[in-house]
């Protein structure tokens, strides 16, 4: 697969004929199920002569179906572009295809799909991660150029972990969130998938930028990163300490080695501890699910996709509702309406908010002696289909990611070497608010020590 940078310079006869070249790997490669549907003649033709780029399913893209991998959004055709999909089309990219996700990008497997588990590229076995699995399964086995997905708690990195590619996610704000369908409004943002740093600091310079129709959209003044990439400098990195200790062997193992070609390489390490993790799981719960409870209300019988055969107006929403989503779906929304109603709105949603903005200073306080946090992005590789049960358990998969969302800072993952059973592992950097270019100098800076 040729990287996004090269195909950025392809004529326009050879984009057609890449596209054509990627149709039949998708074909050979369909058991993944990275796609949520085969990709037809039309779909080819309907993209345009832009360079393919494969779409998670919670991203609007005009006349398609988008779904977020739900029963209750079937025959729901997207009436408009999102905002990321206009800046794609407009710099010569164009969506191709949808990723499959979790349902409502509620999960960490990818397995809560009304479509159907993805399989990880390296060991169809294996989870590739989620929600944003769909996506990172295409860009690791091959199968897209390059990708966008969501990371509400770890969504982009997590599965980019699991399956050796490079996911990021902005800063909150960064990237406009017009067209993207709310799942946490306060934590969710789009950012790209791809094969190696640079071209994701491509991808990413074309999806950022301030946009009037999100009110969350950071009106600042934007400088291009990928036209400045420095892999040359010398950068304070915090190593969090308690991360290392909950990780598995082989994954503190690969993080150790890259800490020394790090040290190696001319960069300062120092060593910080964080909070309990479990006080970051309890509190991104608390405010995610109340935030999913009340975005997911919509999803009535009444506006949007399937609506149940029904009597009466009380009957279609219960209905509705209930056939419409899967348990995942229905666990979040029950814990979230639980935590806002009257009598424990104080008790759990009030104090989550109060510990958001603990774990925020924490970070603030930490940046105040590094450049840059480094950190693994899960505990162990991904897991077997079906050897997580207890959603809780499956809950504690995303403990390295979720506090990034919580204080709003940007951080990518990256490919640092395999576990004996040659399935990926990854790190993510951490980086401050706004400060992306730093956050790529030092991810290309690993990612060229590694190879």
């Amino acid at each position: 697969m040729i990287t996004l940078k090269k195909a950025l310079t392809l004529p326009k006869e050879e984009i057609i004929e890449f596209k054509s070249d990627l149709k039949k790997k998708i074909n050979e490669k369909k058991d993944i199920g990275a796609y949520i549907e085969q990709l037809t003649a039309k779909e080819i033709s309907e993209s345009g002569e832009g360079i393919p780029i494969a779409i998670k399913d919670n991203i609007q893209v005009k006349n398609w179906n988008v779904t977020c991998a739900s029963n209750i959004l079937q025959g729901y055709v997207a009436p408009y572009d999102a905002c990321v999909i206009e800046n794609l089309r407009q710099e010569g990219l164009a969506p191709f295809g949808r990723t499959n996700m979790d349902e409502f990008a509620m999960g960490s497997s990818t397995e809560t799909s009304f479509y159907g588990k993805t399989k990880n590229p390296h060991n169809i076995n294996c989870v590739p991660g989620g929600s944003s699995g769909g996506s990172a399964a295409a860009v690791g086995g091959g199968i897209a150029i390059a990708a966008l997905g969501s990371d509400t708690g770890g969504s982009i990195r997590q599965p980019a972990a699991f399956c050796g590619c490079v996911g990021m996610k902005p800063t909150y704000g960064r990237v406009s969130r017009y067209g993207l369908s709310a799942f946490s409004s306060s934590l969710d943002q789009i950012g790209p998938f791809t094969q190696n740093v640079e071209d994701n600091a491509i991808l990413y310079d074309i999806i950022s930028g301030h946009d009037r129709r999100d009110s969350t959209s950071a009106n600042i003044d934007y400088k291009k990163v990928s036209n400045n990439l420095n892999p040359d400098r010398k950068l304070t990195i915090a190593v969090i300490e308690n991360y290392l200790e909950s990780a598995s062997d082989e994954v503190r193992k690969k993080i150790e080695e890259s800490i020394e070609e790090l040290k190696k390489a001319g960069h300062k390490i120092i060593y910080k501890n964080r909070l309990n993790t479990k006080y970051d799981v309890a509190t991104y719960y608390i405010i995610a699910t109340a935030e999913a409870s009340a975005n997911l209300s919509r999803y009535d019988g009444v506006r949007y996709g399937n609506r149940a055969d029904c009597v009466n107006l009380k009957e279609m929403y219960k209905k509705t509702r209930g056939e419409g989503f899967g348990d995942e779906v229905k666990r979040r929304i029950l814990l979230g309406t639980f935590v806002l109603s009257s009598g424990y709105y104080d008790a759990y949603y009030i104090k989550a908010q109060k510990a958001r903005h603990l774990i925020k200073e924490q970070f603030e306080e930490i940046f105040r002696e590094a450049d840059l946090i480094y950190a693994p992005v899960t505990p162990s590789t991904a897991f077997e289909f079906g050897s997580i049960k207890d959603p809780l358990q499956m809950y504690l998969e995303d403990i390295y990611t979720i506090a990034v969302n919580l204080a709003g800072l940007p951080a990518i993952s990256l490919p640092i070497g395999f576990d004996n059973k040659k399935l990926p592992i990854g790190a993510q950097f951490i980086g401050k608010n706004f400060d992306e270019q730093t956050l790529f100098d030092g991810a290309l800076s690993l990612e060229r020590l590694l190879k």
